[in-house]
């Protein structure tokens, strides 16, 4: 059954322009965030190897976005990775989280600068403090595209990641890659995971920024 209606072209009126009160599930997301405890199990030429690290991710609402009818709140996010101690960059990543509160539909997005780009989804409902999005290399709408080296040599074929929100208002990730690395005949599964600690508030969305301006 197709859920999306005939008129694919007129937007929503009267949404909200507050997107940090319409985030659902990825409220507890916004904000800039430090983990201490990351751990990266990845695959080397003599077997996996285990490397721990640091991260810092900040995730900035921004402006209500829609497709049509469709309407999507979400936060752009700027992740970075070192190993202790060290100022070179070990890992990092762009990318977008979107909540659909019409249908619970949740979206994440990931750019990496070694040449990787993924769109994963899930569902949850706006008082969810679990979510998981995944993408499979096959899947149309929910996908994974990689450069012409990391396809031939490293080829992600599945991407997950599962989110949870803790009573101590950090929240935590485990993160899993699966690759068919070029001479190995089992899939490889690439597990990163950590957990996060707010150090900075967000900045609300240009809209709302907007509106608090304009007189009562």
């Amino acid at each position: 059954m197709n859920p999306f209606p005939d008129d694919i072209f007129t937007e929503p009126q009267g949404f909200s322009v507050d997107t940090l009160k319409n985030l659902g599930p990825l409220s507890r997301l916004a904000g800039i965030w430090e983990g201490q405890r990351g751990l990266d199990i990845k695959p080397k030429a003599d077997g996996p190897k285990k490397q721990v690290y640091t991260e810092r991710i900040e995730m900035q609402p921004i402006d209500p976005q829609t497709n049509g009818p469709q309407l999507f709140y979400g936060l752009r996010y700027h992740l970075h990775i070192t190993k202790p101690d060290q100022v070179k960059t070990y890992h990092e990543q762009v990318g977008y989280w979107l909540w659909e509160p019409a249908t619970g539909l949740i979206v994440h997005t990931l750019t990496i600068p070694r040449g990787m780009v993924t769109m994963a989804t899930g569902k949850a409902l706006a008082s969810a403090t679990q979510f998981e999005c995944i993408a499979k290399i096959d899947d149309p709408t929910a996908g994974i595209s990689s450069s012409p080296f990391l396809d031939y040599a490293f080829k992600t074929i599945e991407y997950r990641i599962l989110i949870t929100l803790l009573d101590d208002g950090t929240w935590s990730y485990e993160q899993d890659t699966v690759m068919m690395i070029k001479g190995q005949t089992e899939p490889f599964h690439h597990i990163d995971s950590n957990v996060l600690t707010k150090i900075g508030e967000p900045t609300p969305n240009p809209l709302a920024m907007e509106a608090t301006k304009k007189p009562s």
